[in-house]
């Protein structure tokens, strides 16, 4: 019998990419993303295609019914959909803060919990939460971005460790730049300073960090093709890094002194000589 594949957040980028990989390789693809007429052409190739917002409890309801009708056996779950809000922090609304959370941190665990029953009944099954390098090292003008992954990171260890005796392998994905929509999106999130901000004259650093990710971006298909052979070897590791600067951030933060590498981002997104 096929295996099966949960994917959210396949209306483009990553997502999209990991679905038409696993499709390939002949798993049989649940494929959900909030807009559910982004999806057409993978219905059309053969995936299971259904609507999925994340952050909505009853979307998130509906899905666990559509898999208890179709008495669907889960072999993994890739928790994919999020977002990134850019801006300063001390001048980011709350209740953007926490739609990042609840997008980014929160339907992690929400979707866990759903499809638990489905995950159990396929006998051995992974959790693939894609996570960042931002949650790793963070950066000015991305912190809400940067520490909804660094819970997700946490939150990927804890699950780990408790869902090993029910023969459940949860796996962290931390990419490094992607070639996707984030960039775009992310900008859009940032938008333009009010004319009294107090980084007003940063504008142009902060669209910048919004679009980093996209500087030398690894094309997402040969991210979902790497990603995929890594998680079907024998003993797949817990935390999976791939990409642009995935190595390089991780080691800056383990090995540089704080004020050194403060200095760093400070001079690279303009903080160095900022004065109000």
């Amino acid at each position: 019998m096929k295996k099966t594949v949960l994917i959210t957040g396949c209306a483009s980028g990553i997502g999209r990419a990991l679905a038409a990989q696993f499709h390939r390789s002949g798993y049989l693809v649940y494929a959900t993303a909030r807009r559910p007429e982004t999806l057409g052409d993978l219905a059309s190739a053969g995936m299971r295609t259904t609507a999925l917002d994340v952050t909505d409890a009853s979307s998130i309801a509906a899905l666990g019914q559509l898999l208890n009708r179709e008495e669907v056996k889960l072999d993994m779950l890739v928790n994919n959909a999020g977002y990134g809000a850019m801006g300063p922090l001390v001048e980011m609304p709350l209740a953007e803060l926490r739609h990042q959370f609840e997008t980014n941190v929160f339907s992690t665990v929400a979707l866990v919990q759903a499809v638990l029953p489905h995950l159990l009944a396929a006998g051995s099954a992974k959790v693939v939460n894609i996570s960042s390098i931002s949650g790793v090292l963070a950066t000015p003008f991305a912190g809400a971005y940067c520490s909804s992954k660094a819970a997700v990171n946490l939150l990927s260890d804890a699950l780990r460790l408790e869902l090993a005796p029910l023969g459940i392998r949860i796996i962290t994905v931390q990419p490094g730049g992607i070639a996707s929509q984030f960039g775009q999106s992310a900008r859009k999130s940032a938008g333009d300073l009010a004319p009294d901000s107090l980084y007003k004259s940063l504008q142009a650093q902060i669209h910048a960090r919004a679009a980093a990710s996209q500087e030398d971006a690894m094309p997402a298909d040969e991210f979902a093709s790497k990603l995929y052979d890594r998680l079907h070897v024998a003993d797949p590791s817990a935390v999976m890094r791939i990409g642009p600067k995935s190595s390089l951030l991780p080691f800056l933060k383990r090995w540089l002194p704080t004020r050194t590498l403060d200095g760093i981002l400070a001079r690279k997104f303009g903080l160095d000589g900022f004065k109000r």
